[in-house]
């Protein structure tokens, strides 16, 4: 095998590490490996979660706002899963699926919520290795209980966090 060849199988086998981190990171609440996926600005687009239109954003802004996202629930689990990627010289592109569950026993209904879709993450190689520099959410399908987000936060406050 060429180096050239070897060299293609290490960045991507680099990139789905960060793929993996990402989701390690916020199932753990882990925000040190989660921030570490990031470049220090991204651009991030959840408009098929949120609405709204993409944004660009500091990783460390990112961070926290994914940490009041999710530290309230009491689990997650985000599978990201069937990595395609292309690297070109320090630059690369990975589409994968996702499916994340969210889960918070409650007497409001359901305690999941469940949405599937898949990530478009573009990444830049740096010195500390393949950062995402864009994040986009295509969310093509969800079930469950979405009540369970707005009482996550209020959870969170109620802790002080």
């Amino acid at each position: 095998m060429d180096d050239a060849r070897i060299k293609l199988l290490i960045d991507r086998a680099e990139i789905s590490d960060v793929q993996l981190r990402y989701a390690t990171g916020l199932d753990f609440r882990d925000w040190s490996i989660f921030r570490s996926c990031f470049a220090d600005e991204i651009e991030v687009d959840f408009t098929s979660l949120f609405g709204g239109a993409p944004r660009t954003v500091s990783a460390d802004r990112w961070t926290e706002s994914a940490r009041k996202t999710v530290s309230g629930l009491a689990a997650t689990q985000h599978m990201i899963t069937n990595h395609v990627i292309t690297v070109e010289g320090d630059r690369a592109k990975c589409v994968a699926h996702v499916q994340a569950q969210h889960y918070l026993p409650n007497d409001k209904g359901d305690s999941t919520q469940t949405m599937g879709g898949y990530y478009t993450n573009h990444f830049i190689r740096t010195p500390a290795g393949w950062k995402i520099s864009a994040c986009k959410l295509t969310l093509t399908w969800t079930t469950g209980n979405w009540h369970i987000f707005s009482l996550a936060r209020d959870r969170l406050k109620a802790q002080g966090g």
